[in-house]
């Protein structure tokens, strides 16, 4: 028996400088996706050369374009949407620069001196304390200040020192909060918060939302539990 090998194709790819297979990898490829002009432009086509004697069915059709419109009006609302976005944000940056030299309450037991030199912030008490005592501590763990308080009820207790040592100068930050707390029950566990001059907005790279400089470092304006 004699074997024949079929040159067709291999003659075909030496014309064409391509090869079976590579013909076969370009014709996998292309765009899958098609937009709403190309879509008219096919259906144009597809009516122009339909059979008269089994013409195209019109509710398909018409469903066809039903759904190509709604797609595209889809995409036009999502368009629409990025746009309200960055209109919003653009808004927050320039709200949060209305802020620039005020004081911002935030979460933390480090206090910095405000732009009157004194330091300032919040304690809050999960339940009644029969005493507490409120201190601030430089960096070399010294008692710059302290401030025995008794029979204080559950909540808000606000804090207040105008920075001045007992030789006339002012304290220079940071300082930490230092706060013990008991009661019959045994010991509290207050949480702190402190007051920090906003100094500057910025708009971090990508459009988000915009940044707040302070004197305790940079922060989100959510951060931020009170404004004075």
């Amino acid at each position: 028996m004699t074997t024949t090998t079929d040159t067709s194709n291999s003659y075909l790819g030496s014309l064409y400088g391509t090869s079976s297979s590579s013909a076969a990898a370009t014709a996998t490829t292309g765009n899958s996706t098609i937009d709403q002009a190309g879509f008219l432009k096919l259906l144009t086509a597809q009516m122009t050369m339909q059979d008269p004697t089994a013409p195209m069915d019109s509710n398909t059709m018409v469903q066809q374009m039903s759904q190509m419109s709604e797609v595209q009006g889809i995409t036009e609302m999502n368009s629409s949407m990025k746009s309200l976005l960055s209109e919003v944000q653009g808004n927050r940056i320039g709200d949060a620069a209305s802020w620039i030299g005020k004081a911002a309450l935030l979460s933390s037991s480090t206090a910095q001196p405000l732009t009157n030199g004194g330091y300032a912030g919040e304690i809050t008490l999960p339940s009644d304390a029969a005493s507490m005592n409120v201190s601030l501590v430089d960096s070399s763990g010294k008692t710059v200040y302290s401030q025995a308080l008794t029979n204080q009820k559950a909540g808000t207790i606000d804090f207040a020192w105008d920075g001045k040592m007992a030789d006339g100068t002012q304290a220079s930050g940071p300082l930490s909060v230092v706060v013990s707390a008991a009661n019959s029950s045994g010991t509290v566990n207050p949480t702190v918060s402190t007051w920090s001059t906003i100094t500057g907005v910025n708009s971090p790279a990508g459009g988000s939302s915009a940044q707040l400089t302070t004197t305790l470092g940079t922060i989100a304006p959510s951060d931020v539990l009170s404004l004075s």
